[in-house]
């Protein structure tokens, strides 16, 4: 493949993983609307989430996988820490 060709395919593989990177976060802010964040507070969450994620498994691997047991446990951990943000 000649250089021309695979900077194409760079560039086409980068927006390809900004395009699946904005679809995570929607679903991560769909995940937190039915955790029973309000609307209004889903950007918020959001960082809180990602911070969270540090906090709550700062002794792990950084290359451990991440299920869906652990997305759960990391919603748990901010809605505790930040009860005003949810309204369930």
């Amino acid at each position: 493949m000649e250089a021309k060709e695979l900077q194409k395919e760079l560039e086409k593989a980068e927006i390809e993983i900004e395009e699946m990177a904005m679809q995570l976060a929607d679903m991560l802010g769909a995940a937190l609307y039915f955790a029973g964040v309000k609307k209004e507070d889903i950007p918020k969450a959001i960082d809180l989430y990602l911070k969270g994620l540090d906090e709550v498994f700062e002794d792990e691997d950084e290359d451990s996988e991440m299920g869906f047991e652990e997305v759960i446990e990391v919603i748990e951990y901010i809605k505790n820490k930040n009860p005003k943000l949810f309204h369930k």
